[in-house]
């Protein structure tokens, strides 16, 4: 699990912030395994009430609006919630064309830098190399 701050936010701020990568996971209308393991995984670090994890939850079957998401989110939890999305989008291996300009759009409400998404996902794909890395390092650990 990433050492990370989004148990730190304000529950307000987490519940926002899971709201929006419950979007994410739905924006393709499909939700693959890595999608879902992601999501639990981060849903999981934003520590939400059992209340507030079956709500998330019941967003991916009826997904908010981007704008919906967007309303409640700024500064920290925006930028950790965006960090997230871009993971999600990258867990299936494909950023479509609908998470792209979601991402875009996400970035642009946080008034991040142009190329901000740019940097999130080259980070991310450095992430997940050095994660199956790891995976080939333990298979070659065998006798």
């Amino acid at each position: 699990m990433l050492p990370d701050t989004v148990h730190k936010l304000p529950r307000e701020e987490r519940f926002a912030y899971a709201r929006l990568l419950a979007y994410m996971a739905r924006i393709d209308n499909e939700l693959t395994v890595d999608e879902m393991a992601m999501f639990e995984q981060r849903l999981g670090t934003a520590l939400l009430s059992p209340n507030q994890r079956d709500m998330i939850r019941a967003s991916l079957k009826n997904p908010p609006s981007l704008e919906e998401c967007l309303q409640d989110l700024s500064g920290e939890a925006g930028r950790l919630a965006l960090r997230d999305a871009v993971m999600m989008a990258a867990a299936d291996g494909n950023v479509d064309e609908d998470e792209q300009d979601a991402l875009e759009d996400i970035a642009e409400h946080l008034g991040l830098k142009e190329d901000a998404v740019a940097q999130l996902l080259q980070w991310t794909v450095k992430g997940y190399k050095w994660m199956k890395e790891g995976y080939e390092l333990l298979e070659a650990l065998e006798e």
